[in-house]
This record gives C-alpha cells, structure tokens and sequence, in this order.
C-alpha cells in the first residue's frame, strides 16, 4: 500500500495566533495517525512559477486510509478553526506511487 502525502499551501495572516490555536496543538494529532512532517514552514524558493501562498507544509502518513482518519478525526477537527480563522489554506492529499 503506498504512502500518503498531505501537502499545505499557507497564508497565515496572524502568527501569534495561529501559532496558539492551531500549531501548537497539531504535531500530537499527526503523530496519533502515523503521520510525520517533512517539511513545515522553511523558505521558499520559487524555480518555476509562484505558489499562491509563502508557508508550505508536508505530511507523510502510512496511508491514505491513515491521512483520512487523521484530517477527520475529532482531534484535528477540534483544532481546524484556528487555522480558518487565522490563515488561508490549500490542504492536498497526495498518495505515493505504489
């Protein structure tokens, strides 16, 4: 079964809180569903075209099965308004080749 990518795309338009109410507690929920970080807010650089937004994040999960529980579990899903509400976002689910 291959694995699985969640790949954001962020905008944050306020850090502190975003920071409080969403970032803080998200790595634990990740971690829950077998999910790790390979890439989370480090510098962009642009080589072809521009993405939409500077912040970019990359999951990597067992799964997609393991992905979809995570983003709907009640867990990440109490959290998902700190993000909404603090950031504009592109959440992708990506699955690696087989």
């Amino acid at each position: 079964m291959p694995k699985a990518y969640i790949v954001g795309q962020v905008e944050v338009k306020n850090m502190d809180r975003y920071k409080a109410e969403y970032g803080a507690f998200v790595p634990p929920t990740i971690e829950k569903y077998g999910g790790t970080y390979l890439v989370r807010g480090g510098e962009v650089t642009d080589v072809e075209g521009t993405l939409p937004f500077s912040r970019v994040i990359v999951m990597e999960f067992p799964d997609k099965a393991a992905a979809q529980a995570w983003y709907n579990s009640p867990e990440y899903q109490a959290v998902i308004k700190g993000r909404h509400q603090n950031a504009q976002s592109i959440m992708t689910m990506i699955e690696g080749i087989s």
